[in-house]
């Protein structure tokens, strides 16, 4: 009997997509890079005061230079990513927006001072809201934005023609829109 197809295609950006396909590698899949969408770092002009620096992601992370700034990421991942980069104060909330905004009311008072928002490029608008609802003063930058890949790799073109492509992995709406575009 034929073996069954064990390729995932991989939608992520990178450097997302090679960690992802190390770890699907590890499982005993066949990763194939697709990456949709490329993450590209915009500069980043720092608010004149704020109390803390809130990351919504590794990517957010990956864009910006190391400063002294007290740092709340969304989960563990991205307080790890935003460690290696130089930030030495980081707490993690346990990675999504809710715990995020949850530990950030937890933690932190309004009188003490805005907060500045690193976020990628359309993302974390909800984020900022909910935080300014409880009283808090949110300074958005966009650190980084995901424009869409001009092409798929080859090997990713190759192998959806011929349909040996088991299953693809999308981590959201704009990768699996993206992807179909492709």
């Amino acid at each position: 009997a034929a073996r069954a197809s064990r390729a995932i295609l991989i939608t992520r950006p990178e450097p997302g997509a090679a960690e992802t396909a190390r770890a699907l590698a590890a499982l005993g899949w066949d990763p194939v890079l697709a990456p949709a969408l490329t993450l590209a770092a915009l500069p980043f002009k720092p608010p004149p005061s704020c109390q803390a620096l809130v990351i919504t992601s590794r990517a957010a992370a990956r864009a910006l230079p190391a400063s002294a700034l007290s740092v709340i990421a969304v989960g563990e991942a991205t307080a790890t990513e935003a460690r290696a980069r130089g930030f030495a104060d980081v707490e993690a909330a346990a990675g999504d927006a809710a715990a995020l905004a949850a530990l950030i009311s937890a933690t932190r008072r309004p009188e003490d001072g805005a907060l500045c928002l690193a976020v990628g490029e359309g993302y974390a608008l909800d984020l900022a809201a909910a935080l300014r609802a409880k009283g808090f003063r949110v300074i958005r930058r966009v650190v980084y934005a995901a424009r869409p890949s001009a092409s798929l790799p080859g090997e990713a073109q190759e192998a959806l023609r011929n349909g040996s492509i088991y299953a693809a992995l999308f981590t959201s709406p704009r990768l699996a829109r993206e992807t179909i575009r492709l």
